[in-house]
């Protein structure tokens, strides 16, 4: 599902008014029966409940309240959501490629040292080498070479960006 892009963006604490709104919203989705739930959901996104679980329809039916009220995500965000979509979908593979923002250029190379042996990786188009085999992600690397579970980006010292 590709997002909206013509809401509009108000934080939370902008307009008193819209707050206490949303907020009494939220608070009478408890009350509500799944019934009901589910024709808010008919009234928000135009067809159908996909379930009828409660605790998807509150959770959804409050988030989709908010993101009309305040905005959806920013425009970087709603492009990263479509992408991922299309992947999944299998539409535009190769141009729409996701690269994770965390990786460093292509053909950087990580060097780390464990139990006494530097193991050397080498960041490429689709993943990592690392002794003639390939992995998707530095996790896996990492977890190759440790034998248990590690944040591959933490174990090879890279930081995330801030605000990223």
């Amino acid at each position: 599902m590709k997002h909206d892009k013509r809401m509009m963006a108000q934080a939370p604490g902008m307009n008193a008014e819209v707050d206490r709104t949303v907020l009494a919203r939220l608070t009478a989705l408890k009350a509500k029966s799944v019934r009901e739930l589910k024709a808010d959901w008919q009234a928000l996104f135009g067809g159908g409940a996909p379930n009828n679980s409660r605790a998807f329809l509150e959770l959804r039916i409050g988030h989709r309240i908010q993101e009309l009220a305040y905005g959806g995500p920013d425009r970087d965000t709603r492009r990263m959501l479509d992408l991922l979509a299309d992947e999944i979908e299998g539409i535009g593979r190769g141009k729409n490629q996701i690269v994770d923002p965390r990786n460093p250029v292509v053909g950087t190379r990580l060097v780390r040292e464990w139990n006494g042996i530097e193991h050397t990786v080498t960041v490429m188009n689709d993943g990592f080498e690392w002794q003639g085999r390939r992995f998707r992600s530095l996790s896996a690397v990492a977890r190759e070479i440790t034998g248990t579970r590690w944040n591959g980006y933490r174990f090879f010292g890279l930081r995330e960006r801030e605000g990223a």
